[in-house]
């Protein structure tokens, strides 16, 4: 039999393609002659080959998931083992009306809770203070005390379930609150799990949602490190959030960068502290957003655990490898939804759910289609958790682990990501580290610039937004939105009245004292908020302590 010639031919390298099979088409078309779609974080070619990926790393040293440096995944079964969990954002008006919610989620198959706060709650505030007014409840749900934190989580397994807080300034407080609460519950602080986000730097940079000044609000959330390493073990203290920094108009790489520059300074200051790095690194945990461009996500999820793992064991020298994890819940991006057409975000959240789970989230929340408009009605909500329920038990992306490892173009991009982070470390480096460089404006400017670049590019159509700037429907909305209690604002008003005038005021007021004097000198002031906390003090009442001992941030404005 003769030999096939073909065999013998060398393979073709990506660009002898575009030379041969392109050349004919790209002269009948100069508007494909662009090298790369540029809307992306990094270039994008047209083609991805065995040329890209020439020094692979598995190749080299068959990196598999659970193995260092986690590009694959922190687990070695993953989603075979145990589905991500399905955690939903909620939380609206009265503590009873986003308890009832929780229920409503909880019944049809929801496996974690995640709280929602309104912005006067974020800011530590009282319901009844000047500066609530006209935000109750708008955003998520008021919490003003621990009588509120009670009526929360009424009826809930807090023993069964973990909860997500979305938390910072006063996450210390909210947090002391959920502890006092179980206890009250007749569970101890070792058999509760969850999440505090607890991540300030974040705030300074995009969401604003700040109150004191860096220094002592970086003390606060070492306090909250130090605390649950020691009492409360299954609590992640801090959720790094790079899902705000993408929500304030940065790129995919801009995102990733800021966000793990965060992580590595709350490592550097817990270190300084005199922490141990293996007492508290296996507790931090991050939180990412999930965005319209499906391989760049999922591209973004692989570098950042490549990234952590290193740093945390080749910059902190970490020991125990699940200091060097980089364990992630992600968020379908709240800034892709649209108010024009709102059934299409349907889609969209699925397409960014399933970037999520490539990437090897722990757990996700799927927004809803009706959030550009409101807060999410019981039928949106319901809709975003079956699509994770669709994915995971009907798409068959649960059955194998990162099952686009190995991809030319994957792979490719996961480098990318990582390079460019790097260069934004070096950036960081030279400003002086993470907040002076946000003292400068660095970040904001970055993310300010992107924005608005991004703006531009749908503006001029070079990016698509169905419904928005093409395929454009002249038609009236036809969605039924969420209607919270018309009363619930005066009702939350009149039980802080109540709790104030039947809690043992001596009592509250010694907390207080105590923990004014605990904040005027260096030690650990967890201890200090629960006894707060369990004399029925208010948020806003130990938030004034701390804004009185540490004084209020005021950023200096950006041009």
């Amino acid at each position: 039999m003769g030999e096939d010639k073909d065999l013998k031919k060398p393979s073709r390298s990506r660009r002898d393609w575009e030379d041969d099979t392109l050349k004919k088409h790209l002269d009948k078309h100069p508007e494909w002659k662009e090298d790369f779609i540029t809307t992306s974080s990094v270039p994008i070619n047209r083609l991805y080959s065995p040329d890209d990926i020439k020094d692979f790393e598995y190749l080299k040293d068959l990196n598999f998931p659970s193995q260092y440096p986690y590009t694959r995944g922190v687990q070695p079964t993953m989603y075979r083992g145990k589905l991500w969990t399905m955690r939903m954002f909620s939380g609206f008006g009265t503590a009873e009306e986003s308890n009832e919610r929780y229920k409503y989620l909880l019944e049809h198959g929801e496996t974690g809770l995640s709280v929602a706060f309104d912005f006067p709650t974020l800011y530590g505030f009282d319901t009844d203070h000047p500066m609530a007014k006209g935000e109750f409840g708008k955003c998520g749900v008021a919490i003003s005390s621990l009588k509120d934190m009670e009526i929360l989580f009424s009826g809930i397994p807090i023993d069964k379930i973990t909860t997500s807080m979305t938390i910072n300034g006063p996450a210390a407080i909210l947090w002391a609150m959920y502890i006092v609460n179980a206890e009250k519950q007749g569970f101890s602080k070792d058999q509760i799990g969850g999440t505090i986000q607890n991540d300030i730097l974040k705030e300074y940079i995009a969401q604003k949602s700040y109150i004191f000044p860096p220094e002592p609000s970086m003390r606060l959330i070492v306090d909250t490190f130090e605390y649950g390493y020691k009492h409360v073990p299954k609590w992640n203290t801090i959720s790094i959030s790079g899902y705000h920094i993408r929500e304030a108009g940065s790129t995919a790489v801009q995102e990733l960068a800021f966000t793990l520059a965060d992580g590595l300074a709350y490592v550097e200051e817990a270190i300084n502290r005199g922490l141990d790095v293996d007492d508290f690194a296996p507790r931090l945990s991050f939180f990412f957003n999930a965005h319209n461009d499906l391989f760049e996500e999922v591209a973004k999820y692989r570098a950042a655990r490549r990234i952590w793992a290193r740093e945390m064991k080749e910059r902190f020298k970490a020991k125990n490898p699940r200091s060097w994890w980089l364990r992630f819940h992600t968020q379908t991006a709240g800034c892709a939804l649209t108010a024009q057409q709102p059934e299409n975000n349907i889609v969209r959240v699925t397409i960014q759910a399933l970037a999520a789970i490539l990437g090897g989230t722990q757990s996700l929340h799927t927004n809803s289609m009706d959030e550009a408009l409101a807060l999410p009605s019981a039928k949106a909500v319901r809709i975003a958790l079956r699509t994770q329920q669709i994915l995971a038990h009907e798409s068959g992306v649960a059955n194998t682990i990162d099952p686009v490892g190995g991809s030319y173009f994957i792979e490719t991009l996961t480098n990318q990501m990582e390079e460019e982070t790097y260069k934004y470390f070096d950036k960081i480096d030279a400003l002086g580290g993470v907040i002076p460089a946000i003292e400068k404006g660095f970040f904001q400017k970055e993310i300010a610039n992107a924005s608005y670049l991004y703006q531009k590019e749908i503006e001029k159509k070079k990016r698509t937004v169905v419904g928005v700037n093409d395929y454009v429907l002249d038609e009236p909305l036809r969605i039924e939105l969420l209607k919270m209690d018309p009363e619930g604002e005066m009702r939350q008003i009149n039980r802080l009245k109540e709790l104030r005038a039947k809690r043992d005021n001596k009592k509250a007021t010694e907390s207080l004292d105590t923990l004014k004097n605990k904040a005027e000198g260096n030690e650990n002031l967890m201890p200090y908020i629960i006894d707060c906390v369990s004399a029925y003090c208010t948020l806003g009442e130990i938030t004034d302590v701390f804004r009185n001992v540490f004084g209020e941030y005021k950023e200096e404005p950006i041009y």
